[in-house]
């Protein structure tokens, strides 16, 4: 019974590190969280969502003719 316990705790020290270097708490988990932090507090540069707004009458022009040939 007591070798069963031995085995038991190995298993959970070997299986539950907490010193491998990528845990949330660790000096890597709050470096990326600063990382991620920061790009989410960027803006949008004009120049994407210019581009977004020419894709989007694009689309919108390609349905229209597309309605409209359908239609015919």
């Amino acid at each position: 019974m007591k070798e069963k316990l031995v085995t038991q705790q190995r298993m959970r020290t070997q299986t539950g590190r907490a010193e491998d270097g990528l845990g949330p708490n660790t000096d890597i988990g709050a470096r990326l969280r600063a990382l991620y932090g920061a790009v989410q507090e960027e803006g949008v540069p004009d120049q994407l969502l210019d581009l977004l707004e020419r894709l989007d009458s694009a689309e919108q022009a390609h349905k229209a003719k597309n309605a409209a040939r359908d239609g015919e």
